[in-house]
C-alpha cells in the first residue's frame, strides 16, 4: 500500500503540488473575506470576492500549460478582493514555465498592481517607498526566481538528451563491435572449412585427407570457442580471452597454403610492443585479406608483410594480377566459396576498426591487376611506452 502511494506521489508530484497551492490561495483570502478584512478598489458583493477566489485558485491549476490565466486570476483577486499573496505565485509561475521578452512587462504590470492594492490597503499605514520595496521582494524576485529554474530546468533537458545521444552512439558502437567479430570469425572459419573440404573431394591419399580432415575439424573447434567467449563479452568492451594477435598471422599464412595459396610472408613485429587491441586488428587486417584472395583470385601469388616503421605498424596483403593453375597454365583456379561481389560488409567493418585504433584502411586494384589491402596502425600500447 505504501509503495503504490509513494509510485503516485512520484508520477503525480507537479499536480498535487498544484492543487496544493490552490488550497493555499483559498485558506489564505477566503477566511479574510469571511471575517470582513478583506478590501477592494470598488464596493463589491461578498460573493463576487468569493468567486474571483475562487477563480484564481482554480487557475493555478493551469499554470504549467499556460500562465496567463493565473496572471488575470490573481490580478483580479488583489484588485476586488485585496488578496496580494497570490500574486507572488503568479510572477513565478509566468518566468518558471515559460520564456520571453513580453513576460519582463507582465511581471513588472503584476508589480504595479501590488504597489496600487497596497498604497490603498486600509489595513497599513507606511511610507509609499516601503510599498514599492515589498513589490520588488514579493513579485519581482519570485520572477527572477523562476527566471532562474526555467535555465535549470532546459540545462537538464540538454544533459539528458546529450546523455541519451551518447548512450545511442555508445550501442551502436557496440553492435557494430560485435558484428565486426561475428563477421571475421565466421567468415574465415566457415571459408576454410569449405575449401578443405572441397580438397577432400579431390585427394586420393588418406593422409592427406586425415591431414584435412584435422584442419576442418580444428578450425571448427576454434570458432565455436571464439563464438562462445565473444557471447559472454557482449557487455564488455574487453576483446574475449580467445582473441587472435599478430602471433597467429604465421598460422594464417600456414592455414592459406594449406587450402592451395601460394603465400609469401615479410614479417618484423615487436610483439613485446603491441597493445592488445593493436594486435588483433593487425591479425583481422590478414585475415580479411586471404579470405578475400579465396574468394576472389584463389590461383594468384600473395605476399603478406608485417613490419614496424618508427610507431606505426604496415600491414599489407597483395595479391598478383594473373592467376595461374596448379598445372602451369594461366588458367585461374576456380574458387569453390560463392563470391558475393558488391557486398563490403567486410572491407567496410574492418576500415572502422583501423579507424577506431587511430590508424588508416586502403585498398584497391594494383597496377599489375591484381588487389591490395595496406592498412596503418598506431601500435606502442600506453603501458609500454617508446624508451
Amino acid at each position: 500500500m505504501g509503495e503504490n502511494l509513494a509510485g503516485l506521489v512520484a508520477r503525480r508530484r507537479d499536480a498535487l503540488g498544484d492543487v496544493l497551492l490552490a488550497l493555499a490561495v483559498l485558506a489564505f483570502a477566503v477566511p479574510a473575506i469571511l471575517t470582513g478584512r478583506s478590501f477592494s478598489l470598488m464596493p463589491v458583493p461578498e460573493a463576487v470576492r468569493l468567486a474571483v477566489t475562487s477563480a484564481a485558485a482554480a487557475a493555478v491549476l493551469t499554470r504549467r500549460r499556460t500562465p496567463w490565466p493565473l496572471v488575470t486570476g490573481t490580478s483580479a483577486c488583489a484588485l476586488f478582493a485585496g488578496q496580494l499573496v497570490p500574486l507572488t505565485l503568479a510572477a513565478y509561475a509566468l518566468t518558471a514555465e515559460r520564456r520571453g521578452r513580453h513576460r519582463l512587462g507582465a511581471v513588472a504590470a503584476l508589480a504595479g498592481v501590488y504597489v496600487v492594492v497596497d498604497r490603498v490597503n486600509p489595513y497599513r499605514d507606511h511610507a509609499p517607498l516601503l510599498a514599492v520595496v515589498w513589490a520588488v521582494a514579493l513579485v519581482c524576485l519570485p520572477a527572477l526566481a523562476g527566471h532562474w529554474v526555467s535555465r535549470y530546468r532546459a540545462m537538464i533537458r540538454e544533459l539528458r538528451e546529450s546523455a541519451r545521444a551518447g548512450e545511442e552512439q555508445a550501442a551502436a558502437l557496440e553492435r557494430r563491435r560485435i558484428a565486426w567479430e561475428l563477421h571475421d570469425t565466421v567468415t574465415h572459419a566457415v571459408t576454410v572449412m569449405v575449401l578443405n573440404a572441397g580438397l577432400i573431394q579431390d585427394a586420393d591419399d588418406p593422409g592427406e585427407i586425415r591431414k584435412l580432415a584435422g584442419s576442418i575439424e580444428d578450425k571448427g573447434v576454434r570458432a565455436l570457442t571464439e563464438l562462445r567467449e565473444l557471447l559472454t563479452a557482449l557487455r564488455s568492451s574487453d576483446l574475449p580471452p580467445s582473441a587472435e594477435s599478430v602471433e597467429g598471422i604465421p598460422r594464417l599464412v600456414e592455414e592459406g597454403r594449406v587450402t592451395g595459396l601460394r603465400v609469401a610472408l615479410h614479417y618484423e613485429v615487436p610483439e613485446e610492443a603491441l597493445s592488445r587491441q593493436a594486435g588483433h586488428t593487425c591479425y583481422r587486417v590478414v585475415q580479411e585479406g586471404l579470405n578475400n584472395v579465396r574468394k576472389h583470385a584463389p590461383g594468384t601469388d600473395v605476399q603478406v608483410v608485417c613490419e614496424a616503421r618508427g610507431d606505426t605498424l604496415n600491414v599489407s596483403v597483395v595479391n598478383s594480377g594473373g592467376a595461374v593453375a596448379a598445372g602451369g597454365g594461366n588458367r585461374a583456379a576456380p574458387a569453390r566459396v560463392p563470391a558475393h561481389e558488391g557486398s563490403g560488409y567486410g572491407l567496410t567493418g574492418l576500415s572502422e576498426r583501423v579507424a577506431q585504433q587511430g590508424g588508416r584502411l586502403t585498398y584497391g586494384p594494383t597496377a599489375e591487376g591484381g588487389f591490395a589491402l595496406n592498412a596503418s596502425i598506431p601500435y606502442r600500447s600506453p603501458e609500454r611506452p617508446a624508451n
